[in-house]
């Protein structure tokens, strides 16, 4: 074990957060990688782009086996997915309606509405955001809020992340010392999905702030 994980340390990246990710996988196996994941889940910037393909290649150099990579790494994007649907339920509706009343540009009605959207297709939300970079993590936070059933959360984030993780524990087991190319794929689809998140925000604000100057222009005598 240790001359494997010796081979692996010498392919695998000594900087950065590649290299503290490598370290926790060569230091711990799974549950290193379990808890890197869960942190990832935690705090979206650090990248499951580069945690997962990593623990692939570390499973392709025997440091752990295959199905301990799926099944650590799928075990931590839950643990991470379940503090972040506590954090969700524990502030609340009534908590939620009170800080959404004090923002500027939105109206009650607004949140009723993502309130309403959540209840009809909160569970393909929960399954299809755990595919998403970004949304990922954040898709919890509304379950909680909202009160979505644990075990079906469970089920939900258990099976969506099954899926993300295996196709990037797979790519960089089989791609090797090359795995940090699924990096750039992945990297490029989250920044894709930022800008239109910034899009959205920024047509969102625009359209509020010409409705309401349009309200002012209309009670001007």
């Amino acid at each position: 074990m240790l001359h494997l994980t010796t081979l692996a340390l010498a392919q695998e990246p000594a900087a950065g957060f590649a290299g503290w990710a490598a370290g926790l996988v060569d230091t711990m196996g799974g549950p290193g990688a379990g808890l890197a994941i869960a942190l990832e889940n935690l705090f979206p910037p650090l990248p499951s782009e580069v945690i997962l393909p990593l623990t692939g290649f570390a499973a392709g150099q025997g440091v752990l086996s295959l199905v301990s990579a799926l099944f650590w790494t799928t075990l931590g994007s839950v643990a991470g997915a379940l503090a972040l649907y506590w954090i969700g339920r524990l502030f609340g509706r009534d908590r939620m309606h009170a800080v959404w009343g004090r923002l500027p540009l939105v109206k009650a009605s607004d949140l009723v509405r993502t309130e309403e959207w959540f209840a009809r297709h909160g569970t393909k939300a929960v399954f299809l955001g755990r595919m998403v970079p970004i949304f990922r993590s954040l898709v919890s936070v509304p379950a909680g809020v909202e009160r979505m059933r644990l075990p079906l959360f469970l089920m939900l984030t258990a099976l969506g992340s099954l899926i993300w993780n295996s196709v990037l524990v797979l790519a960089g087991y089989w791609l090797g010392d090359q795995w940090d190319v699924v990096e750039t794929y992945v990297g490029v689809l989250s920044k894709i999905v930022l800008v239109l998140v910034a899009v959205a925000v920024v047509a969102y604000v625009a359209v509020r702030l010409r409705a309401r100057g349009a309200a002012r222009h209309r009670r001007t005598p």
